[in-house]
C-alpha cells in the first residue's frame, strides 16, 4: 500500500503533462490551419482602397463579412459567386439616387458616376449651348441631388414690322414675351394666345393696333346762282357776288395696324363756315340790227322787260384777236385790268385794246366770242389788235389767235 501511495502522485503528474501536450498540439494545428486558409484581398470601397484579410470563399461572402449589401444599381468588379483568391483586387461602388427633370419631365436615376457631366455621358444626354442647367457640369454627384435641365428651342418673334429669331427655354408665349421685355398694349393682337405652349420653330406674331382721332378740315364748294338782268345785253354776264367756299370740320376714328391705316369711321361733323353763293347776272337785253338806206347800220336795242328803244350808229372792224387769261406766266398775277376791273371775280366779256382804235369802256360784239367791254390795254396791242380774256387758261389756249370781225356797239 505504501508503494502504491508513492506511485500515485507520479502517475498524476504524467497524465497532466500528457493532457497539456495534446492541448498544445491542437492549438498549434488550429493556428496552422488558420494561417493556411487566410487570404489577403485589396478592396476598394467608394474610391478608398485598403488591404483586407479574409477566410471567406466567395466575393459575396467577403462583402457580407464586411456588412455590405449590393444593390442592382451598385458597381462591383466581380461576380458575387466568384472565389476569393490571394492578392485579388475587388472594387465596389455604391450607386447614389438623384432626380433629373428635363423640360418638366421628372425621373429618378441611380448612378455610380462622380460628376454631373459623367452622369449625362452615361445616359447619353447632351446639354446645348442655349440650354438652361441648374448646376454646373463639374458638380459632384451627391445623394438625392436635384438636377433640372430646360432644353432651348428656336422661335421667331414678329413684332409689327420687326422680326427676330432666338433661342428660348421658356414654356409659354407669355413667359417668352416677359423674358424679352415685350409688352402688349390694350388693342394689340397676339398670335398664338399667351397661354400657348412654346414649340420648335414657332412664330409669335404681334400686331400693334392704335386708335386715333383724325381732325380734317374740308372745303365746301360754293354754288352759283344765275339771274336774268335786263340792263345787260344778251350774252353778257356780270358777277354780282363772287361767292366764297365754306369750311367743315370732320372727326374720324382711325384704326392703325403696324403703322398703316386699316379703317376710318366718321364720328362727327362741325360746320365752321357756311359757303356763300356766287351770283351771276345774265343779260337779257336784245339788240336788233337794221340796215339803213345809206349803207350804215342802225342798232335797235330791245329789253325783255322794257318798251324803250334806242338806235345808235355802229361800225365793224377786222382785227387780229389773241386769247389770254390773267393766271398765266406772263401776266402780273393780280387779276386787275388797266381800268381796275377784277378779272378774278368777273372774267367774262373783257377785252384789251389799243385805246386809239377802240376807246376804253367801249362795248363791242366779237364773232366767236360774244359781247365784251374794252377794259384793258397791253404793250403789244397796237392798231387792229385785241386780246380776248377767257375764264380759264385752257379756254385761252383752245382759242389761240384768230382774225375776227369786231362790231362797235357804243
Amino acid at each position: 500500500m505504501k508503494s502504491i501511495s508513492k506511485l500515485l502522485p507520479v502517475l498524476k503528474s504524467k497524465i497532466f503533462f500528457s493532457f497539456i501536450s495534446i492541448v498544445a498540439l491542437i492549438i498549434v494545428i488550429y493556428i496552422t490551419v488558420l494561417e493556411t486558409t487566410k487570404t489577403e484581398v485589396e478592396f476598394t470601397h467608394n474610391d478608398e482602397t485598403e488591404t483586407v484579410v479574409t477566410r471567406e470563399n466567395t466575393v459575396g461572402e467577403f462583402l457580407t463579412e464586411l456588412g455590405i449589401e449590393v444593390s442592382n444599381h451598385d458597381k462591383l468588379s466581380h461576380n458575387l459567386d466568384e472565389e476569393i483568391e490571394s492578392g485579388m483586387q475587388v472594387s465596389y461602388k455604391e450607386a447614389k439616387a438623384l432626380t433629373l427633370t428635363v423640360d418638366e419631365t421628372e425621373e429618378t436615376y441611380y448612378t455610380t458616376e462622380d460628376t454631373v457631366e459623367a452622369f449625362f455621358d452615361e445616359i447619353n444626354l447632351t446639354v446645348g449651348e442655349h440650354d438652361d442647367l441648374n448646376v454646373e457640369l463639374s458638380t459632384e454627384i451627391e445623394e438625392q441631388l436635384d438636377i433640372v435641365l430646360n432644353q432651348a428651342i428656336e422661335v421667331t418673334i414678329k413684332d409689327a414690322t420687326e422680326k427676330d429669331t432666338l433661342w428660348t427655354t421658356e414654356k409659354t408665349v407669355a413667359d417668352l414675351l416677359a423674358s424679352e421685355s415685350i409688352e402688349l398694349n390694350e388693342l394689340d393682337r397676339l398670335e398664338p394666345e399667351a397661354d400657348e405652349a412654346i414649340k420648335e420653330d414657332m412664330t409669335v406674331s404681334i400686331t400693334r393696333v392704335e386708335e386715333v382721332t383724325d381732325v380734317v378740315e374740308e372745303k365746301v364748294d360754293f354754288s352759283t346762282v344765275r339771274r336774268n338782268d335786263s340792263s345787260l345785253e344778251k350774252g353778257e354776264e356780270q358777277v354780282i357776288e363772287s361767292g366764297s367756299d365754306g369750311l367743315i370740320e370732320k372727326q374720324y376714328r382711325v384704326i392703325i395696324e403696324n403703322g398703316e391705316e386699316v379703317d376710318r369711321e366718321l364720328i362727327s361733323e362741325d360746320m365752321k363756315k357756311e359757303s356763300e353763293q356766287r351770283v351771276v347776272a345774265v343779260g337779257t337785253k336784245v339788240i336788233d340790227q337794221i340796215a339803213s338806206r345809206g349803207g350804215s347800220s342802225n342798232i335797235q336795242t330791245t329789253s325783255s322787260n322794257s318798251n324803250n328803244n334806242s338806235n345808235s350808229n355802229s361800225k365793224t372792224l377786222t382785227m387780229e384777236a389773241t386769247a389770254y387769261n390773267w393766271d398765266c406766266s406772263s401776266c402780273d398775277g393780280q387779276g386787275r385790268t388797266a381800268t381796275g376791273h377784277d378779272l378774278k371775280a368777273n372774267p367774262e366779256g373783257v377785252i384789251a385794246v389799243d385805246p386809239s382804235v377802240i376807246p376804253l369802256g367801249t362795248k363791242v360784239y366779237i364773232e366767236g366770242y360774244g359781247y365784251a367791254v374794252a377794259r384793258d390795254t397791253g404793250g403789244a396791242i397796237k392798231g387792229n389788235k385785241i386780246d380776248l380774256h377767257m375764264s380759264t387758261p385752257e379756254k385761252a389756249q383752245q382759242f389761240g389767235r384768230k382774225t375776227v370781225k369786231v362790231q362797235i356797239i357804243n
